[in-house]
């Protein structure tokens, strides 16, 4: 039996939790407030934490995560947010969280996360400084938050990042996240294309060279990796490197020595991030890749999924490529979008939206507005839209669409609650209260994102109120 500290300032989601973590066999500390979790941490041995994120006082769920993996024998620690966010998903695994979830939480995932907790010792020590984020990054779907959680655990160390994704799936978005939450943020983050650059200049470009090394050479130049010193050095599409390059590059991510073109050795210190949308195993089966660079650049890999594979990032991936237009989706448009196949990814959707924006006359962007092939056959069937859809418990489903429904109905009604509530055929006050259980009346809630999964009495079918 393990002892598990709840930390929240709900009552109610407080208690659901504590009586979930009861009947799955261990033994719920219930704390309301990150100062009062601390205390309980100084005066009982804990085995895990779920830590709410959004508490009011000096200590936020942030700041409690802090304190609490500064501690020498720290617990594992779940953090549970109504409102996850890339930024606060990888701020809470950077920080040293064993993992982020969506609340209300089902009780399977519940158990499946204290399991998980109960079988990790966390390493001790945390970071410090918070940086700003990375707005770049969008997106809240199942796959994304593994690379968010992924990107969280890495950014702090030096270790080689490989990623990997079809073109337009915003692999230099991760690079850039990558370092934007590193120790290295304030030092240069410097992108080359491997296949944009000739063959002959591609050793220039990255090594540098001095003066009157080569024909045409009359000032010394630095390469990308001495630019980069301190910071990131991206090299996009690197499937796409010279044979004759690959071996030198082997040497520099062994040796961190760069020798420029004329010049002499220098030690360079510098996180090296690739990329490609080409199969690298099949290449170095072809013999086209060498399988020592491979084994080199794959120390951490992120797989990137495709747009079709991320249903729930479409809408909110549009509306975020529409904010500085002022303009927003309506229903049809929105359906539209869900029901196209993206083959461009999420490059072709921002080229999309943002064609549509510029073109289109009025405020409210409507299906027949978007610029989209109709001959193309959609490859997302019916049952994959449902596998994501109502993926839970029936909690969860119902949590879930009551959420959508209702963003939906105050997009539709331009923010009008009364006449949201006739259309969803409700009265006012139950609105009111299902907005403020959603968090669909803060400034800025995001009106299409779904609704996670719910902790509720395993014998009743009751629906806790997020945070």
């Amino acid at each position: 039996m393990a002892t598990i500290l709840i930390v929240d300032d709900d009552p109610a989601l407080r208690e659901g939790l504590a009586e979930t973590v009861a009947d799955l066999g261990h033994t719920p500390l219930p704390a309301a407030s990150g100062s009062e979790a601390l205390a309980r941490l100084r005066d009982s041995p804990v085995t895990a934490v779920l830590l709410d994120l959004r508490m009011p006082g000096d200590l936020d769920g942030m700041a409690t995560l802090e304190r609490i993996c500064a501690l020498p024998d720290q617990p594992p620690v779940t953090v549970l947010t109504a409102f996850a966010s890339p930024a606060n998903t990888i701020e809470a695994m950077r920080f040293g969280a064993h993992d982020h979830l969506t609340k209300p939480i089902g009780r399977a995932d519940l158990s499946a996360a204290l399991d998980a907790m109960l079988k990790t010792v966390r390493p001790a020590g945390a970071v410090a400084d918070v940086p700003a984020g990375h707005p770049g990054l969008v997106g809240s779907s199942e796959g994304m938050r593994r690379v968010q959680k992924t990107i969280g655990l890495v950014a702090d160390t030096p270790s080689t990042v490989l990623i990997q994704g079809e073109t337009g799936t915003g692999k230099e978005e991760v690079a850039r996240a990558l370092h934007a939450f590193s120790r290295r943020r304030a030092r240069p983050f410097v992108p080359v294309n491997c296949a944009a650059i000739p063959g002959d200049l591609l050793e220039s470009e990255l090594f540098g060279h001095v003066r009157g090394a080569f024909g045409g050479a009359a000032a010394d130049r630095a390469g990308a990796f001495h630019r980069a010193e301190g910071g990131t050095l991206f090299l996009d599409e690197i499937g796409d490197m010279p044979a004759s390059m690959q071996a030198k590059i082997l040497r520099v991510i062994q040796d961190c020595v760069v020798t420029p073109l004329g010049g002499s050795p220098a030690r360079v210190d510098v996180r090296l991030v690739a990329a490609t949308h080409r199969d690298l195993p099949g290449l170095v089966a072809e013999g086209r890749f060498r399988a020592d660079l491979y084994y080199r650049l794959n120390v951490v890999p992120i797989a990137l999924p495709p747009l079709r594979e991320r249903l729930a990032d479409i809408v909110p991936l549009a509306e975020h490529f529409l904010v500085r237009s002022g303009k927003r989706l309506d229903r049809g448009a929105a359906s539209r979008l869900l029901a196209h196949d993206w083959p461009g990814n999420v490059r072709e959707l921002r080229n999309v939206v943002e064609r549509t924006a510029v073109l289109g006359r009025g405020g409210v962007i409507a299906a027949d507005d978007l610029d989209l092939p109709t001959d193309r056959p959609d490859r997302r069937t019916a049952d994959a839209v449902q596998a994501e859809w109502l993926s839970g418990d029936l909690p969860s489903a119902v949590a879930r669409l009551e959420r959508t429904m209702i963003a939906a109905a105050l997009r539709a009604s331009e923010g009008n609650r009364a006449r949201a509530a006739r259309r969803l055929g409700i009265q006012r006050q139950l609105l009111y209260a299902k907005i403020e259980r959603y968090g669909l009346g803060a400034p800025g809630a995001d009106l299409s994102a779904d609704a996670a999964c719910d902790v509720g009495n395993p014998d009743a079918s009751k629906v806790l109120d997020p945070d």
